[in-house]
């Protein structure tokens, strides 16, 4: 007979395998095979971007919630893309979804492209940039108006360009 005791462990441990894989890269995507205006080894962008950088934007990885700086960020300008500077959003459209990741209810014109996502037995929209195809995060239906999207991004997958001073 399996005691509680037991019962509860194992519901734990495999708790905290699929934990670890929500946390860690998804297998590799088709991405290789599709064509980008930005294509580099993979040796190169690894001497390009951070581990935590290459980790999401190359193998898919989530940094944990709450861990960029980018959501405290709240200056006029625009979030580009770390791997090759594409502007993917303006912070006119970012705005604080209390995921612990930046969210942004609609990216700039041309700036990302989607796909189909269905690691975790769930079928998402993943988001990566258009020019260089990383990794940005994924798009869900329960966002603000006027797009009612939330684009819910890897801060480490970008940077943030300050607007310039306006002259007065």
């Amino acid at each position: 007979m399996i005691d509680r005791r037991f019962l509860l462990t194992t519901a734990a441990g495999l708790g905290g395998l699929l934990s670890l894989k929500w946390l860690t890269a998804s297998p590799a995507r088709a991405a290789s095979n599709e064509k980008f205006e930005v294509m580099k080894t993979d040796e190169e962008w690894r001497k390009q971007l951070t581990p935590q950088q290459y980790e999401i934007l190359r193998k898919e990885g989530t940094e944990r919630p709450y861990s960029s700086p980018l959501n405290k960020e709240k200056r006029k300008g625009t979030f580009a893309c770390a791997s090759c500077d594409n502007a993917l959003f303006s912070s006119e459209t970012k705005f604080e979804s209390g995921t612990g990741w930046p969210s942004f209810w609609q990216p700039l014109q041309n700036a990302v492209g989607e796909r189909k996502d269905s690691t975790l037995g769930m079928v998402r929209t993943e988001i990566h940039c258009r020019r260089c195809g990383g990794h940005l995060g994924h798009v869900f239906d329960d966002g603000p108006k006027p797009t009612g999207l939330r684009y819910c991004m890897d801060g480490f997958a970008m940077i943030f360009k300050p607007a310039a001073p306006s002259a007065t």
